[in-house]
């Protein structure tokens, strides 16, 4: 199913970044937004901007860790939006560094969040999307969840437990007419490494991410605007970046291939960048 003209969303981690992005897209729409964030002031800010863009919106605060504050936002888009078309799991963080050397309450931290959280979301809004009989779910994962690229571990391991997730509940869900789709992008300038974890055990391969994002031709607007397209054609998995595309298909075609040539890769970019 298509998403409404003018939909009713509930977004996740909407204070910034590309929870900020997709609420400005969904605002030329006339979109109905409950934008929800742990940094209720960037909340705020993203709904005044909404408001001044053509939507509406109403800002609330939220830590998707907390299962009981992700299900009120069922009740609350109902009482400021009456209802939810659109249901976008965006909040997530990041970790990096190599395993065995990250601290596990870095992996704890990640996982609360970027799977958990989307759990939760998912938990709370498909009852609900089932009983109205309609509704899309719109998970922000990352092509990492099928790229394993190394010295991320802990976010490989998050956004592809987020790629399982929808594409589970694709199955579930279908004879519902509800929609998933699985956002799955590469770099693009976004507000994550502001708020990573263990980048100090190897500030090399944070200075390659942020080179990646710098120069990716995609931002956030562009991201937003893909997986809302691919929401409206109820696709299932939504790889707007060229790079993302071919590393998958690589990585399918021979696997042995994908793993030799894609670590020699990025070490030879850190060593670069060291230089």
């Amino acid at each position: 199913m298509s998403t409404p003209k003018q939909p009713r969303v509930v977004v996740t981690g909407g204070a910034g970044g590309l929870g900020r992005a997709f609420c400005l897209v969904l605002a030329e729409r006339g979109g109905k937004l409950l934008i929800s964030d742990r940094d209720l002031a960037g909340a705020e800010k993203t709904a005044r901007l909404v408001t001044a863009a053509g939507g509406t919106a109403h800002a609330v605060s939220c830590d998707v860790s907390k299962r009981e504050q992700v299900e009120s936002l069922v009740a609350l888009a109902e009482q400021h939006l009456g209802g939810t078309d659109l249901l976008i799991n965006n909040a997530g963080v990041a970790v990096s560094g190599a395993i065995g050397a990250i601290p596990i309450p870095d992996w704890e931290w990640i996982v609360s969040i970027n799977l958990r959280g989307t759990i939760y979301g998912c938990h709370a809004f498909v009852p609900y999307f089932k009983k109205q009989g309609s509704g899309h779910i719109l998970n922000v994962a990352s092509a990492a969840g099928f790229l394993s690229a190394p010295e991320i571990g802990p976010y490989n391991v998050t956004k592809a437990a987020v790629i399982s997730l929808s594409e589970t509940l694709c199955g579930e869900l279908i004879d519902h007419k509800i929609g998933v789709t699985a956002l799955c992008p590469t770099f693009f300038q976004t507000n994550i490494l502001s708020s990573s974890r263990s980048e100090t055990i190897n500030p090399h391969a944070k200075a390659a991410a942020t080179r990646r994002r710098t120069k990716s031709r995609l931002q956030a607007d562009d991201v937003a605007r893909a997986a809302l397209a691919s929401c409206d054609k109820n696709e299932l998995h939504c790889v707007p970046m060229p790079d993302g595309l071919w590393g998958w298909r690589l990585k399918r075609l021979s696997p042995k291939a994908y793993f030799t040539l894609m670590p020699r890769m990025l070490k030879r970019e850190q060593r670069l960048l060291a230089q």
